[in-house]
């Protein structure tokens, strides 16, 4: 059972009016961060929903783009973005790996209590698949997909789950109870982002196969060093079917 050291930072800071202080703020904590650790930031985090300006929101996202490629030249980086597709908007997870773009994953399952499907283009749930980082086989599910156990299935086998979110305050115990039986159910780690602000939730976490997490509302980031191979003795231990090889 090999052992793999990895540093996990998951994000917990409020959207601004000012989408160049948002990436200068996740710039800062980027800077902070270890050494090829793990960064995850909140559900479009740098622009927020921004129904009214989606198409300069779209145009932030380049330049935040080649920012976060430069970003991770030696850690891996993970966020949602608005993005301009054709005549219409997606919701698009992009995986910043080693100054390039690893992996990305148009939001599938849009809520509609937010008026999302109204804004946005649904991505196609076939695409929501496992991706490999340094032979670290990883996942990903946004905010609202994470309460369709249908796409844990789709993600089993993987040793870590990114998830993303701007969670309502109003349900904040959901957040924390489906990261956590995600974890548990799909033997892995789970980094889950959720932002601060009135109107949402917190609640950010990383979260071990055994269900143990790592949370603290008052911090603007939190971070866990872990041990992988967690994962495959969970597996073994009790035998669910999980791929644990």
């Amino acid at each position: 059972m090999k052992t793999i050291f990895k540093t996990f930072y998951t994000l917990q800071l409020k959207t601004k009016a000012n989408w160049e202080e948002n990436l200068a703020r996740l710039e800062a904590k980027v800077l902070e961060c270890e050494k090829d650790s793990y960064i995850l930031a909140s559900e479009v985090f740098l622009t927020g929903f921004a129904y009214q300006k989606m198409a300069e929101a779209s145009e932030f996202s380049e330049i935040a783009t080649r920012k976060l490629q430069e970003l991770s030249k030696d850690k891996t980086i993970v966020i949602t973005m608005i993005e301009q597709e054709g005549r219409k908007y997606v919701n698009r997870l992009k995986v910043f790996h080693k100054g390039r773009i690893a992996y990305t994953q148009k939001k599938a399952k849009l809520f509609p209590l937010g008026n999302e499907h109204l804004h946005f283009k649904a991505g196609d749930i076939k695409d929501i698949k496992t991706f490999m980082l340094d032979g670290i086989l990883c996942a990903a599910l946004n905010c609202f997909e994470v309460r369709f156990i249908d796409l844990w299935k789709k993600i089993q086998g993987a040793q870590v789950i990114f998830v993303p979110a701007a969670w309502g305050k109003a349900r904040k115990v959901h957040f924390q109870t489906l990261t956590r039986a995600l974890a548990i159910a799909n033997q892995s780690f789970v980094i889950a982002s959720s932002c601060a602000g009135n109107e949402y939730a917190k609640g950010s976490s990383i979260i071990t196969p055994y269900g143990i997490v790592y949370k603290n509302d008052s911090k603007e980031m939190i971070q866990a060093q872990v041990n992988l191979a967690e994962v495959t003795k969970m597996r073994i231990h009790i035998d669910t079917g999980i791929p644990h090889a």
